[in-house]
């Protein structure tokens, strides 16, 4: 089975946004310790904002170009 490009973007967003949501999820327990490691925090913030970038890149891909 052949994915269409727009199916290959939609595939690549699920995939984009698990990740997202697990960098949540490690940055919160992260946080949570007693003495957290602000730079790894910040790298993974850092990381996790690239991300949401790349999904709205992403997301804008799949809305057709109109013509005015």
């Amino acid at each position: 089975m052949k994915l269409t490009p727009d199916d290959q973007i939609a595939f690549r967003i699920i995939e984009l946004n698990q990740e997202h949501q697990d960098l949540h999820y490690i940055i919160d327990h992260l946080s949570e310790e007693t003495h957290p490691d602000q730079l790894r925090i910040r790298r993974l913030k850092k990381r996790r904002l690239f991300i949401k970038d790349q999904i709205s890149h992403l997301k804008s891909n799949l809305i057709p170009d109109i013509d005015a």
